[in-house]
């Protein structure tokens, strides 16, 4: 096995690994991920077999510490569909003692949840098994499996009649300055917190990504926008990474109107809809009131799990 630092020169074979990966997503292409390239000191590796690329693994450097990725809701190893068990136990020896060797101290892993997996992809959980990796995060996203849906819960229900009534207008949207401007009130007032993106960073984002990253807005009858909702698409998958709305918006169902339009309307032929997770402090707090509402919708739970390594 060869295993190669990424350097820029690498960037198309690296992107046109990850879309023909059987576990990533374009969160993984290089565009993406450098968006913060400032805030973290890159230091991703590529794995190759007789030179063939079989596996990729974004992380970066901090005091001492690999992390796979700070930057990113989920990481871990992103492997082609030739890679084998055998394979991957290689993969993790190779980046161990390459990383002892640079004097790193500790592997911190987050692993990619199975949802976003196109084909069976556990091979690192057992390579982690394998290296006496510790389990130090646990936190529960809601995930509604769209073949199999679960029965929308009473107060769901009353909040779709009640957008129904006031005429809202569901639909794609442009305008994300208005909807950033709604999401930072709401965060600043419920949480005293930013969204993880500003502004210029989404719109950044979305113009490297038009074909993954949306925002769907109900307006009112002033036309309006009242609630947002911006998702982010994935071969077999929606996940939900910001929603939001006024006093306006949540006191007449927009949102739950939203959500109800992505699932059923929207996409109702993907996989899986991901709602989120809605734990905090290391997973150790669960979000009761946010839970409630995501599986009002039927969603249940999926864990993005991050592990450590003692090297």
């Amino acid at each position: 096995m060869e295993i190669k630092l990424y350097k820029p020169e690498y960037k198309t074979e690296w992107d046109n690994f990850i879309r023909n990966s059987k576990n990533g997503t374009f969160l993984f292409c290089r565009d993406f991920m450098e968006y913060h390239s400032d805030r973290f000191n890159d230091h991703s590796f590529m794995f190759y077999i007789d030179n063939n690329l079989i596996a990729v693994m974004a992380g970066h450097l901090k005091e001492q510490i690999f992390y796979t990725h700070q930057g990113l809701t989920y990481g871990g190893l992103i492997m082609g569909d030739k890679i084998t068990t055998v394979d991957t136990l290689s993969v993790f020896e190779h980046i161990t003692i390459t990383l002892r060797q640079q004097g790193i101290k500790k592997i911190i892993y987050k692993t990619i949840p199975h949802i976003y997996h196109l084909s069976p992809a556990e091979e690192d959980l057992y390579a982690l098994f394998r290296n006496n990796a510790v389990l130090i995060e646990r936190n529960i996203s809601s995930t509604i499996l769209l073949s199999n849906r679960i029965e929308y819960s009473d107060s769901r229900k009353r909040g779709l009649k009640k957008a129904e009534k006031n005429n809202l207008r569901i639909g794609l949207s442009n305008d994300l300055r208005s909807f950033w401007k709604i999401l930072g009130d709401n965060l600043k007032g419920k949480y005293c917190t930013k969204p993880v993106h500003t502004l210029e960073e989404i719109s950044y984002l979305q113009s490297n990504f038009p074909q993954e990253i949306h925002l769907f807005s109900a307006l009112n009858t002033k036309n309006e926008i009242i609630a947002g909702c911006v998702i982010f698409e994935m071969k077999n998958l929606i996940h939900v990474q910001y929603t939001a709305g006024t006093e306006e918006g949540k006191d007449c169902g927009a949102i739950d109107l939203l959500i109800d339009y992505i699932i059923n309307v929207a996409y109702p032929h993907k996989t899986y809809f991901d709602y989120g997770i809605s734990t905090e402090n290391n997973g150790a707090y669960l979000n009761e009131n946010l839970i409630y509402q995501k599986e009002g919708f039927g969603a249940r739970g999926t864990v993005y799990d991050i592990y450590s390594i003692e090297l």
